[in-house]
Protein backbone atom coordinates (compact mmCIF):
# COMPACT_ATOMS: atom_id res chain seq x y z
CA UNK A 1 0.00 0.00 0.00
CA UNK A 2 1.42 3.40 -0.95
CA UNK A 3 0.96 6.82 0.59
CA UNK A 4 -2.69 7.98 0.52
CA UNK A 5 -4.46 11.23 1.23
CA UNK A 6 -7.17 11.62 3.83
CA UNK A 7 -10.39 12.73 2.14
CA UNK A 8 -11.33 15.00 5.05
CA UNK A 9 -8.32 17.26 5.52
CA UNK A 10 -5.90 16.22 2.77
CA UNK A 11 -3.26 15.00 5.21
CA UNK A 12 -0.94 12.17 4.22
CA UNK A 13 -1.27 8.79 5.94
CA UNK A 14 0.02 5.28 5.53
CA UNK A 15 -1.46 2.17 7.12
CA UNK A 16 1.05 0.07 9.06
CA UNK A 17 0.64 -3.69 9.12
CA UNK A 18 1.37 -4.86 12.67
CA UNK A 19 3.11 -8.22 13.14
CA UNK A 20 4.11 -8.73 16.79
CA UNK A 21 7.14 -10.91 17.44
CA UNK A 22 6.43 -14.62 17.71
CA UNK A 23 9.02 -14.99 20.48
CA UNK A 24 8.48 -12.16 23.00
CA UNK A 25 11.01 -11.58 25.75
CA UNK A 26 9.67 -12.67 29.14
CA UNK A 27 8.91 -10.06 31.78
CA UNK A 28 11.74 -11.46 33.92
CA UNK A 29 14.31 -11.25 31.14
CA UNK A 30 13.12 -7.78 30.17
CA UNK A 31 13.45 -6.56 33.76
CA UNK A 32 17.02 -7.90 33.85
CA UNK A 33 17.87 -6.08 30.62
CA UNK A 34 16.46 -2.82 32.04
CA UNK A 35 18.96 -2.82 34.91
CA UNK A 36 22.11 -0.71 34.51
CA UNK A 37 21.12 0.43 31.04
CA UNK A 38 23.72 2.98 30.07
CA UNK A 39 23.01 4.35 26.61
CA UNK A 40 22.18 2.61 23.33
CA UNK A 41 23.23 -0.97 24.10
CA UNK A 42 19.86 -2.59 24.83
CA UNK A 43 17.17 -2.75 22.13
CA UNK A 44 13.45 -3.46 22.10
CA UNK A 45 11.78 -6.28 20.19
CA UNK A 46 10.20 -4.45 17.27
CA UNK A 47 10.92 -1.96 14.52
CA UNK A 48 8.90 0.00 12.00
CA UNK A 49 9.93 -0.12 8.36
CA UNK A 50 8.73 1.60 5.18
CA UNK A 51 10.12 1.24 1.65
CA UNK A 52 10.40 3.72 -1.19
CA UNK A 53 10.92 3.44 -4.91
CA UNK A 54 10.12 5.88 -7.68
CA UNK A 55 7.31 3.75 -9.12
CA UNK A 56 5.38 3.13 -5.89
CA UNK A 57 6.48 5.96 -3.64
CA UNK A 58 6.41 5.11 0.07
CA UNK A 59 4.84 1.71 0.60
CA UNK A 60 4.94 -1.56 2.54
CA UNK A 61 4.68 0.02 5.99
CA UNK A 62 5.13 -2.60 8.72
CA UNK A 63 5.83 -3.01 12.40
CA UNK A 64 7.61 -6.30 12.88
CA UNK A 65 10.28 -8.12 14.87
CA UNK A 66 13.58 -6.28 14.98
CA UNK A 67 15.84 -8.06 12.49
CA UNK A 68 18.86 -7.60 10.24
CA UNK A 69 18.52 -5.95 6.85
CA UNK A 70 19.57 -8.07 3.86
CA UNK A 71 21.89 -5.74 1.91
CA UNK A 72 23.61 -6.42 -1.37
CA UNK A 73 27.32 -5.48 -1.30
CA UNK A 74 26.59 -2.81 -3.92
CA UNK A 75 23.83 -1.13 -1.88
CA UNK A 76 24.28 2.64 -2.32
CA UNK A 77 24.51 3.56 1.38
CA UNK A 78 27.58 1.35 1.80
CA UNK A 79 29.51 3.32 -0.81
CA UNK A 80 28.23 6.90 -0.79
CA UNK A 81 26.90 7.35 2.77
CA UNK A 82 23.49 8.60 1.66
CA UNK A 83 21.94 8.25 5.10
CA UNK A 84 20.14 10.39 7.68
CA UNK A 85 18.76 9.81 11.16
CA UNK A 86 16.96 11.38 14.10
CA UNK A 87 16.87 10.94 17.86
CA UNK A 88 13.93 11.51 20.19
CA UNK A 89 12.56 10.00 23.39
CA UNK A 90 9.40 8.57 24.91
CA UNK A 91 8.89 9.21 28.63
CA UNK A 92 6.75 7.31 31.13
CA UNK A 93 4.51 9.62 33.18
CA UNK A 94 3.70 9.02 36.83
CA UNK A 95 0.16 7.97 35.83
CA UNK A 96 1.55 5.29 33.50
CA UNK A 97 0.91 7.21 30.30
CA UNK A 98 3.58 7.93 27.71
CA UNK A 99 4.80 11.25 26.34
CA UNK A 100 6.72 12.03 23.17
CA UNK A 101 8.59 15.32 23.16
CA UNK A 102 8.29 17.44 20.01
CA UNK A 103 8.17 14.60 17.43
CA UNK A 104 6.85 17.11 14.88
CA UNK A 105 10.13 19.04 15.16
CA UNK A 106 12.10 15.84 14.55
CA UNK A 107 9.91 15.06 11.54
CA UNK A 108 10.56 18.52 10.04
CA UNK A 109 14.30 18.28 10.62
CA UNK A 110 14.33 14.79 9.08
CA UNK A 111 12.62 16.19 5.99
CA UNK A 112 15.19 19.01 5.79
CA UNK A 113 18.01 16.48 6.13
CA UNK A 114 16.53 14.39 3.32
CA UNK A 115 16.37 17.44 1.08
CA UNK A 116 20.04 18.32 1.68
CA UNK A 117 21.14 14.72 1.08
CA UNK A 118 19.07 14.42 -2.14
CA UNK A 119 16.88 11.70 -0.60
CA UNK A 120 13.14 11.09 -0.97
CA UNK A 121 11.38 13.01 1.84
CA UNK A 122 9.09 10.86 3.96
CA UNK A 123 5.83 12.62 4.88
CA UNK A 124 5.98 14.06 8.38
CA UNK A 125 2.74 12.29 9.36
CA UNK A 126 4.21 8.93 8.34
CA UNK A 127 7.40 9.65 10.33
CA UNK A 128 5.36 10.41 13.46
CA UNK A 129 3.04 7.42 12.98
CA UNK A 130 6.02 5.06 12.64
CA UNK A 131 7.51 6.41 15.87
CA UNK A 132 4.21 6.10 17.73
CA UNK A 133 3.63 2.55 16.51
CA UNK A 134 7.01 1.44 17.90
CA UNK A 135 6.33 3.16 21.21
CA UNK A 136 2.92 1.49 21.52
CA UNK A 137 4.07 -2.04 20.75
CA UNK A 138 7.19 -1.79 22.94
CA UNK A 139 5.78 0.35 25.76
CA UNK A 140 6.77 -2.27 28.36
CA UNK A 141 10.41 -1.49 27.55
CA UNK A 142 10.16 2.11 28.74
CA UNK A 143 12.11 2.39 32.01
CA UNK A 144 10.69 4.09 35.05
CA UNK A 145 12.32 6.86 37.05
CA UNK A 146 14.62 9.08 34.99
CA UNK A 147 15.00 6.48 32.23
CA UNK A 148 13.37 6.82 28.82
CA UNK A 149 12.93 5.06 25.49
CA UNK A 150 15.34 6.48 22.92
CA UNK A 151 13.90 6.28 19.40
CA UNK A 152 16.11 6.20 16.34
CA UNK A 153 14.31 6.88 13.04
CA UNK A 154 16.71 6.58 10.09
CA UNK A 155 16.76 6.32 6.32
CA UNK A 156 19.28 4.67 4.03
CA UNK A 157 19.80 4.61 0.27
CA UNK A 158 18.97 1.03 -0.74
CA UNK A 159 19.33 1.00 -4.53
CA UNK A 160 21.92 -1.49 -5.80
CA UNK A 161 24.35 0.40 -8.01
CA UNK A 162 27.85 1.88 -8.11
CA UNK A 163 27.20 5.05 -10.06
CA UNK A 164 27.52 8.37 -8.25
CA UNK A 165 23.96 9.71 -8.17
CA UNK A 166 21.08 9.97 -5.70
CA UNK A 167 19.51 6.62 -5.00
CA UNK A 168 16.13 5.78 -6.49
CA UNK A 169 15.23 3.50 -3.56
CA UNK A 170 15.22 3.98 0.22
CA UNK A 171 14.46 2.19 3.46
CA UNK A 172 13.03 4.18 6.38
CA UNK A 173 13.00 2.47 9.76
CA UNK A 174 12.54 3.17 13.47
CA UNK A 175 14.27 1.19 16.21
CA UNK A 176 14.17 1.80 19.95
CA UNK A 177 16.52 1.49 22.90
CA UNK A 178 15.67 1.87 26.61
CA UNK A 179 18.29 4.22 28.07
CA UNK A 180 19.59 5.73 31.26
CA UNK A 181 22.07 8.61 31.46
CA UNK A 182 24.17 9.44 28.41
CA UNK A 183 27.20 10.18 30.58
CA UNK A 184 28.19 7.64 33.23
CA UNK A 185 28.07 10.28 35.98
CA UNK A 186 24.63 11.55 34.93
CA UNK A 187 24.27 15.37 34.83
CA UNK A 188 27.56 15.94 36.68
CA UNK A 189 29.93 18.46 35.04
CA UNK A 190 31.82 17.14 32.01
CA UNK A 191 35.24 18.02 30.66
CA UNK A 192 35.76 18.87 27.01
CA UNK A 193 38.73 18.93 24.66
CA UNK A 194 39.12 21.72 22.11
CA UNK A 195 39.83 20.21 18.70
CA UNK A 196 42.35 22.36 16.86
CA UNK A 197 43.40 19.76 14.27
CA UNK A 198 39.97 18.69 13.05
CA UNK A 199 36.82 20.59 12.06
CA UNK A 200 33.26 19.36 11.93
CA UNK A 201 31.61 21.42 9.17
CA UNK A 202 32.04 24.36 6.81
CA UNK A 203 29.68 26.79 5.10
CA UNK A 204 27.85 24.96 2.33
CA UNK A 205 28.51 21.56 3.90
CA UNK A 206 26.27 19.26 5.89
CA UNK A 207 26.83 20.67 9.38
CA UNK A 208 23.13 21.46 9.84
CA UNK A 209 22.09 17.98 8.70
CA UNK A 210 21.75 14.94 10.93
CA UNK A 211 23.66 12.52 8.72
CA UNK A 212 26.08 9.80 9.70
CA UNK A 213 28.99 11.37 7.84
CA UNK A 214 29.06 14.34 10.23
CA UNK A 215 29.44 12.01 13.19
CA UNK A 216 31.98 9.80 11.44
CA UNK A 217 34.09 12.90 10.82
CA UNK A 218 33.93 13.75 14.54
CA UNK A 219 35.11 10.38 15.85
CA UNK A 220 38.86 10.95 15.47
CA UNK A 221 38.55 14.19 17.39
CA UNK A 222 36.41 12.48 20.03
CA UNK A 223 39.08 9.80 20.40
CA UNK A 224 41.64 12.58 20.87
CA UNK A 225 39.46 14.04 23.62
CA UNK A 226 39.32 10.69 25.41
CA UNK A 227 43.09 10.33 25.07
CA UNK A 228 43.38 13.61 26.98
CA UNK A 229 41.05 12.44 29.72
CA UNK A 230 38.01 14.43 28.53
CA UNK A 231 34.39 13.39 28.10
CA UNK A 232 33.64 15.24 24.88
CA UNK A 233 35.19 17.29 22.09
CA UNK A 234 34.24 20.83 21.05
CA UNK A 235 34.86 22.04 17.50
CA UNK A 236 35.96 25.43 16.22
CA UNK A 237 34.80 26.97 12.95
CA UNK A 238 36.48 25.63 9.81
CA UNK A 239 37.44 29.03 8.36
CA UNK A 240 39.23 30.93 11.13
CA UNK A 241 39.57 28.24 13.80
CA UNK A 242 38.46 30.76 16.42
CA UNK A 243 34.74 30.45 16.99
CA UNK A 244 33.01 27.82 19.11
CA UNK A 245 30.58 25.76 17.08
CA UNK A 246 29.33 22.66 18.90
CA UNK A 247 30.39 19.51 20.68
CA UNK A 248 30.73 16.12 18.97
CA UNK A 249 27.03 15.43 19.47
CA UNK A 250 25.57 18.41 21.33
CA UNK A 251 24.97 22.14 21.15
CA UNK A 252 26.53 24.50 23.69
CA UNK A 253 25.35 27.49 25.77
CA UNK A 254 27.17 30.15 27.80
CA UNK A 255 25.78 31.90 30.90
CA UNK A 256 27.06 35.37 31.85
CA UNK A 257 27.17 37.43 35.02
CA UNK A 258 24.32 39.69 33.84
CA UNK A 259 22.05 36.64 33.64
CA UNK A 260 22.06 36.49 29.85
CA UNK A 261 22.73 33.40 27.72
CA UNK A 262 24.43 33.02 24.37
CA UNK A 263 24.75 30.13 21.95
CA UNK A 264 26.49 29.82 18.56
CA UNK A 265 24.30 30.81 15.60
CA UNK A 266 22.80 28.29 13.21
CA UNK A 267 24.26 27.68 9.80
CA UNK A 268 27.05 25.15 10.14
CA UNK A 269 25.75 23.53 13.33
CA UNK A 270 22.83 21.22 13.99
CA UNK A 271 19.55 23.03 14.78
CA UNK A 272 19.06 21.11 18.00
CA UNK A 273 15.52 20.60 19.28
CA UNK A 274 16.76 20.73 22.88
CA UNK A 275 18.66 23.91 21.94
CA UNK A 276 15.47 25.46 20.55
CA UNK A 277 13.49 24.41 23.62
CA UNK A 278 16.03 25.98 25.99
CA UNK A 279 15.94 29.25 24.07
CA UNK A 280 12.13 29.28 24.30
CA UNK A 281 12.06 28.50 28.04
CA UNK A 282 14.75 31.07 28.86
CA UNK A 283 13.14 33.86 26.83
CA UNK A 284 9.75 33.06 28.31
CA UNK A 285 11.28 33.66 31.75
CA UNK A 286 12.58 37.07 30.60
CA UNK A 287 16.18 35.99 30.06
CA UNK A 288 18.10 37.55 27.20
CA UNK A 289 19.35 34.84 24.81
CA UNK A 290 21.75 35.79 22.03
CA UNK A 291 22.58 33.59 19.05
CA UNK A 292 25.99 34.96 18.19
CA UNK A 293 29.61 33.95 17.50
CA UNK A 294 31.83 33.40 20.56
CA UNK A 295 35.54 32.74 20.34
CA UNK A 296 37.66 30.32 22.31
CA UNK A 297 39.78 33.27 23.45
CA UNK A 298 36.67 35.05 24.79
CA UNK A 299 35.60 31.88 26.56
CA UNK A 300 38.98 31.56 28.31
CA UNK A 301 39.11 35.27 29.24
CA UNK A 302 35.51 35.43 30.47
CA UNK A 303 35.95 32.29 32.58
CA UNK A 304 39.05 33.79 34.22
CA UNK A 305 37.44 37.17 34.91
CA UNK A 306 34.20 35.75 36.26
CA UNK A 307 32.12 37.31 33.49
CA UNK A 308 31.23 33.77 32.36
CA UNK A 309 29.38 31.99 35.13
CA UNK A 310 28.42 28.71 33.46
CA UNK A 311 28.62 26.73 30.25
CA UNK A 312 26.58 23.69 29.37
CA UNK A 313 26.01 21.23 26.55
CA UNK A 314 22.57 20.10 25.45
CA UNK A 315 20.95 17.48 23.26
CA UNK A 316 18.26 14.82 23.22
CA UNK A 317 20.49 12.10 24.64
CA UNK A 318 22.13 14.04 27.49
CA UNK A 319 19.41 16.73 27.95
CA UNK A 320 21.68 19.29 29.68
CA UNK A 321 25.20 18.59 30.92
CA UNK A 322 27.20 21.32 32.70
CA UNK A 323 30.73 21.90 31.40
CA UNK A 324 33.22 22.04 34.27
CA UNK A 325 36.58 22.07 32.51
CA UNK A 326 37.90 22.99 29.07
CA UNK A 327 41.18 21.46 27.95
CA UNK A 328 43.38 22.30 24.98
CA UNK A 329 46.94 22.09 23.74
CA UNK A 330 47.37 25.69 24.96
CA UNK A 331 46.25 25.10 28.52
CA UNK A 332 43.15 24.25 30.50
CA UNK A 333 40.61 26.39 32.32
CA UNK A 334 37.79 25.72 34.75
CA UNK A 335 34.26 27.11 34.72
CA UNK A 336 32.35 27.84 37.94
CA UNK A 337 34.98 26.03 39.97
CA UNK A 338 34.22 22.87 38.00
CA UNK A 339 30.77 22.66 39.58
CA UNK A 340 27.29 22.49 38.07
CA UNK A 341 25.63 25.91 38.01
CA UNK A 342 22.08 26.89 38.97
CA UNK A 343 21.06 28.08 35.49
CA UNK A 344 21.99 24.84 33.74
CA UNK A 345 20.44 22.65 36.41
CA UNK A 346 17.35 24.84 36.67
CA UNK A 347 16.74 24.67 32.93
CA UNK A 348 17.39 20.94 32.99
CA UNK A 349 14.78 20.38 35.69
CA UNK A 350 12.28 22.60 33.92
CA UNK A 351 12.72 20.73 30.64
CA UNK A 352 12.70 17.25 32.18
CA UNK A 353 9.58 18.02 34.22
CA UNK A 354 7.74 18.97 31.00
CA UNK A 355 8.97 15.83 29.24
CA UNK A 356 7.78 13.53 32.04
CA UNK A 357 4.49 15.37 32.50
CA UNK A 358 5.35 16.73 35.92
CA UNK A 359 4.94 20.35 34.76
CA UNK A 360 2.38 21.96 32.45
CA UNK A 361 3.16 21.95 28.73
CA UNK A 362 2.34 25.50 27.65
CA UNK A 363 4.07 25.20 24.27
CA UNK A 364 2.27 22.22 22.75
CA UNK A 365 5.48 20.18 22.82
CA UNK A 366 4.06 16.97 24.31
CA UNK A 367 2.34 14.30 22.25
CA UNK A 368 0.42 11.86 24.42
CA UNK A 369 0.82 8.33 23.07
CA UNK A 370 -1.42 6.77 25.72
Amino acid sequence: MGVSFDKVDGSIWLKFDIAPTANPVSATDRAAKLENLGFGRVFTEHMAIVHYNQAQGWHGAKVESRANFPLDPATAVLHYAQEIFEGLKAYKRDDGGINLFRPDANARRFKNSADRMAMAPIPEAVFIEAVEQVVRIDRDWIPGGEGSLYLRPFMIASEIFLGVKPSAEYIFAVIASPVGSYFKRGPAPVSIWVSENYTRAAVGGTGAVKCGGNYAASLRAQAEAIDHGCDQVVFLDALERRYIEELGGMNVFFVFDDGSLSTPPLGTILPGITRDSIIALAREAGTEVREEPYTLAQWRTDAASGKLKEAFACGTAAVISPIGKVCSAHGDFVINGGEAGPVAMGLRKQLVDIQYGRAPDTHGWIRNVG
